[in-house]
């Protein structure tokens, strides 16, 4: 950063910009809305990849709003040049209970407690 190799900078802020020879990547793209996905992956310049990460499990969005991540996902699928990698929790690094906890969260829904 130092350097001006690397820069940080919010989504809002990426408006009206071309990033030409540029790794640009999202963090969190799940809890983007449809404008700013669409904004964002269009500021790809000439040489440049960008990566979007998120979960599409843990949208942060209102529910009536569906996620700019989900939506690219089903949008762009089919075009030549981009690719999708889908994680699973047998991917994950953290602490092995994290995987029992998702499998108990898996198509579960609250139990009402026994009174």
């Amino acid at each position: 950063m130092e350097k001006g190799v690397i820069e940080v900078a919010p989504l809002a802020f990426m408006r009206g910009r071309t990033l030409n020879h540029a790794v640009i990547i999202l963090d969190e793209g799940q809890n983007t809305t449809i404008p700013q996905m669409k904004m964002f992956l269009t500021r790809m310049g000439q040489g440049s990849k960008i990566i979007v990460t998120g979960d599409v499990t843990q949208v942060d969005l209102p529910k009536q709003m569906r996620s700019g991540l989900t939506d690219a996902i089903h949008r762009l699928r089919n075009l030549t040049g981009i690719a999708l990698v889908h994680l699973t929790k047998d991917d994950i690094v953290r602490n092995p209970l994290v995987q029992q906890i998702l499998r108990a969260y898996e198509g579960d829904r609250p139990r009402k407690r026994k009174e």
